[in-house]
């Protein structure tokens, strides 16, 4: 099954994709769909207004997420690029929600940094709650998975050690298009091909299934933390071939178009706009 959350108007609705069409399913957003007492399965049945999936706006899939859990040098290849050693265990930071953006929206980029970077990830979205979870736990958690861009700051990113700085501006964050359930895509841990592109040019391509922790992994170490609930967010990671890493190093300017696609999953495209200018879209 495959979920979006689109604009209509002044509303958003959650809809399920079949064939060339978007059925609604009675619910505002994914987020609320996850949240529901039916979840998944009441969304598989559910039947509204239907709407043409071609020209379709679609807002990030979950818009207010209770927490977004980012993975660092989580594939080999980017570790390597990065000058790192393969980590004993997950290296993480988190994201706000106010960073999130829709599959299609300006990626808005901040005045104040002169080094703005894209990083292709593989997201797990949590379909139920779940806390110390073993592993068919953390396997009957994930609702699906999506398509996400951690746009990053670098120059704020490295001015400590803590990243955090350069992971959370705002509106910088393409999320979506769609849920995709694990079913769809042989199982938990999908082997799908990632890549982004910069004004046509491939940037990074790669496997998900060179994940160094796995979404079945992270689920487990991260619910060892804290609780994940429905509708929250793991960003597991960015391949080889980021801007910062190249030789000159080479990074996202005012104008530039961004595309990132995960096969089975769909594809964000997003253009980079200063903030305070109004994109058509």
């Amino acid at each position: 099954m495959k979920l979006a959350t689109i604009r209509l108007g002044d509303r958003t609705a959650a809809v399920r994709a079949e064939g060339d069409f978007l059925v609604e399913v009675g619910l505002p957003d994914v987020g609320a769909v996850l949240a529901s007492a039916a979840g998944l399965a009441g969304a598989s049945t559910a039947d509204g207004p239907r709407h043409s999936a071609a020209g379709a706006v679609f807002a990030t899939l979950v818009p207010r997420p209770g927490k977004v859990v980012c993975v660092g040098l989580n594939y080999r290849n980017h570790i390597k690029e990065m000058g790192r050693d393969l980590p004993e265990h997950p290296t993480l930071f988190s994201k706000f929600a106010d960073t999130l953006i829709g599959a299609h929206d300006a990626i808005r980029r901040p005045a104040e940094t002169a080094s703005f970077d894209w990083e292709a990830e593989l997201a797990v979205v949590v379909g139920r709650r779940v806390r110390r979870a073993g592993e068919a736990a953390a396997v009957d958690a994930i609702a699906g998975f999506t398509v996400l861009n951690d746009i990053t700051c670098r120059d704020w990113q490295f001015r400590t050690r803590e990243w955090l700085q350069g992971k959370n501006w705002d509106s910088t964050t393409p999320v979506g298009p769609y849920l995709v359930t694990a079913d769809e895509l042989g199982g938990p841990r999908p082997a799908l091909d990632i890549r982004c592109e910069v004004n046509g040019r491939v940037m990074q391509r790669d496997t998900t299934g060179d994940l160094l922790f796995d979404p079945v992994d992270l689920v487990r170490y991260i619910s060892t933390v804290v609780r994940l609930n429905p509708g929250d967010i793991i960003a597991t990671g960015t391949p080889g071939g980021v801007g910062h890493a190249r030789k000159p190093a080479v990074y996202l300017q005012d104008g530039d178009t961004v595309v990132t696609e995960i096969e089975g999953l769909g594809r964000l495209e997003n253009r980079v706009l200063p903030e305070g200018v109004r994109c058509a879209r």
